[in-house]
């Protein structure tokens, strides 16, 4: 992996959106360092849109209806989550300076957020940015089981629904090699990133509940076999 001061240059949105489409993103080296790095990593994480796997459990889970799924309706307050510390992580890389790079690129419709609810709190999500047809997602929090894996799935359909074609994970985790992510050459990234910057994806927040619906029925019947 890579790293690349960027020197005393300001984290605009402007800079961030530059820097994914050239396949770069910025880190910290803790929440409250106020200095930012760039990473170019040899090789990336992706969760392929034609070829994942959705937990048969997380499955029952989503038609149980348990949670409710939002979108971008508390973006700050799941950037804000995304960045705390807590038992399993106990430092994170979110600080100010790309908190409110971050924040201004929500502003001008290039950040998103899915958000789960249960009993009116919030409990889970995940943000990233849409650029072209790639979809970079940068963090998750969750704070009631399977939270964040609801969240993940409803990101796939709506990717899917709205044609995008890459779904940049940054890193592996255990977490996400649950759905099928896997790493690939940089080489293998950044072409697959070309392309995607040539597709116009739509992130649809104007799609229905029936609409959503059918997309995770159709993501559940075309996820791949493998044990649960």
């Amino acid at each position: 992996m890579s790293r690349h001061d960027p020197g005393v240059q300001k984290l605009t949105p402007e800079l961030l959106l530059r820097a994914y489409a050239a396949g770069i993103f910025p880190m910290a080296e803790s929440r409250d360092d106020p200095s930012v790095f760039w990473i170019d990593p040899q090789v990336r994480g992706i969760l392929p849109l034609d070829n994942y796997h959705i937990p048969r459990r997380l499955k029952k889970t989503i038609r149980g209806g348990g949670f409710e799924v939002r979108l971008d309706t508390a973006f700050a307050e799941v950037i804000r989550l995304c960045g705390e510390a807590d038992n399993v992580r106990p430092e994170t890389w979110i600080n100010a300076a790309i908190k409110n790079a971050v924040i201004e690129l929500f502003e001008m419709g290039y950040a998103h957020s899915i958000e789960t609810w249960r009993d009116g709190k919030l409990v889970g999500g995940l943000y990233g940015i849409a650029l072209g047809g790639a979809f970079f997602g940068e963090s998750m929090f969750s704070r009631f089981r399977d939270a964040s894996k609801v969240a993940l799935a409803h990101l796939m359909a709506r990717l899917r629904l709205g044609g995008f074609t890459l779904l940049d994970v940054q890193f592996i985790t255990d977490h996400l090699r649950q759905f099928g992510a896997s790493e690939i050459p940089a080489k293998a990234y950044l072409e697959k990133l070309h392309d995607a910057m040539e597709v116009q994806g739509a992130f649809l927040g104007g799609v229905s509940p029936p609409e959503v619906s059918a997309a995770l029925e159709e993501l559940f019947l075309q996820s791949r076999t493998q044990t649960s």
